[in-house]
């Protein structure tokens, strides 16, 4: 098939699917269709392992959506097939070039669907297909966005066919013909524009052998000046990170007992600048060691440094793990104290790599690279678990379980509602969950979200 054949193909397989539909196992079913399409249309020669690998990424993120039909499962599978179309095009080209392509291509999206020369045959057209797509196809396009325009103004106009009983709704018809074909057109159609290629070796991974003489970053200042600034101030940093994390370790596990606000507030405040103070120390990292004292014969102390504060930084790392470990054991588990492990595994990941960077002279490009696959990567894993069934099952052991907030705060938790309801004899708690298990069951299969069929009524 060509190009055009994917785009009317994935078009009209839209429509069938979301016609009178809410979104639900259909965006599940329309994800594994673009996977299996992108697959077959993708030569042999770009189906590297890691396309084989978005490829299953695609499947499983389309049934994790399927299951749970929530932001994280859509994120999956948005980024697994744009990035699974992107490399099917693309094997070598890195991945941090996906938003701006598809960005270009969302805004320029008018311009090239009129460029019919580029995407649609030019010759060779069956005659058949020639007068389908000229005495049908085009003027229902134009009968129907004209349809729409007279009938959103004029009442009376729409009354008139209103009399008449159709079995199709065709502004909705409509509607999702022009939506499905912009996502095809961009999925299928998608074009790299020659400035990002002439930009690609900024976001290589290795240095050129042109960039690895060592020279000074600033032209008022020596290597060697510029060398001992950098030893001074990591020395002073390990020094001042060393009294902060005996300081940080002693206020959390030493002070006397605070409230739960106050633990709380103290618990996020301190994770927050410790992410941010990560951060920064990433930066400072690839300020120092971008280019020159990589290759540097006289870096070894200012090396040295660099990784005693990584190593530091881990260690201040594995202590906020330790606060968030005792706060959850204090006051149970939430979305936001599972998302602080999170947040801090990115900041732990980042620092190996920053630490793997220094040791085997990569380029900065390699640490926005190699983050962008791990975020990626725990976006993707998030969408397989059911967090608010873990939550709920570990705080239904404590004494202290708040039934309401595990019913209007967290999701994806009935069955384990159901079972603590049952455990207790509480006929009207089952009751209530019952009902709010409804909100989520849809009379039709394409809406279904599979994770509500399978709670036993």
């Amino acid at each position: 098939m060509k190009t055009h054949h994917y785009i009317f193909l994935s078009t009209i397989a839209f429509i069938v699917l979301f016609y009178n539909e809410d979104v639900g196992l259909n965006l599940g079913i329309l994800g594994v269709l673009y996977s299996v399409l992108t697959l077959i249309k993708t030569p042999e020669r770009n189906r590297s392992k890691t396309f084989f690998l978005l490829f299953a990424a695609g499947i499983s993120s389309s049934i994790a959506f399927a299951w749970f039909a929530d932001f994280s499962s859509f994120l999956a599978l948005v980024v697994s097939l744009l990035l699974l179309s992107f490399r099917s095009r693309n094997r070598r080209m890195k991945s941090l070039f996906l938003v701006p392509v598809f960005v270009i291509n969302f805004f320029t999206f008018i311009c090239r669907v009129f460029s019919f020369g580029d995407w649609l045959p030019k010759k060779n057209i069956p005659n058949l297909f020639q007068k389908i797509f000229a005495f049908v196809i085009v003027p229902l396009i134009f009968v129907l966005v004209f349809f729409g325009i007279y009938a959103g103004v004029s009442d009376h106009f729409a009354g008139v066919f209103n009399e008449y009983e159709f079995d199709f709704d065709f502004w909705q018809i409509f509607r999702l013909s022009i939506f499905g074909f912009f996502i095809a057109f961009n999925f299928w159609n998608f074009a790299v524009e020659k400035f990002l290629y002439k930009q690609h070796h900024f976001l290589d991974n290795n240095f050129q052998k042109n960039e690895q003489t060592p020279k000074s970053t600033f032209s008022f200042l020596d290597l060697d000046t510029e060398r001992m600034s950098g030893v001074i101030s990591l020395v002073l940093l390990n020094i001042l990170l060393v009294f902060f994390i005996v300081i940080y370790n002693y206020e959390q596990f030493y002070e006397v007992t605070k409230t739960p606000n106050q633990l709380s507030e103290e618990t996020h405040e301190r994770v927050v600048s410790l992410i941010f103070s990560i951060i920064m120390v990433i930066l400072v990292m690839m300020f120092y060691f971008k280019s020159a004292f990589n290759f540097d014969s006289k870096s070894g102390l200012l090396r040295l440094l660099a990784k005693v504060w990584l190593f530091l930084n881990v260690v201040l790392i594995f202590s906020a793990m330790l606060t968030n470990t005792e706060y959850i054991t204090s006051y149970g588990f939430t979305y936001k104290r599972l998302g602080v492990y999170a947040f801090l595994l990115l900041s732990l990941i980042g620092l190996v790599l920053t630490f793997y960077k220094i040791q085997f002279k990569k380029k900065n490009a390699f640490l926005f690279n190699s983050m962008s696959w791990c975020f990626y990567g725990m976006v993707l894993v998030c969408s397989f678990i059911n967090w608010g069934g873990i939550i709920t099952s570990q705080n239904m052991k404590r004494p202290d379980f708040v039934v309401d907030y595990h019913i209007n705060s967290i999701n994806f938790n009935e069955k384990y509602l159901l079972k603590y309801a049952e455990e207790k004899n509480d006929v009207d708690l089952k009751k209530k969950i019952l009902e709010k298990t409804k909100l989520g069951i849809s009379p039709t299969f394409l809406s279904k979200i599979l994770y509500y069929e399978t709670i036993q009524k």
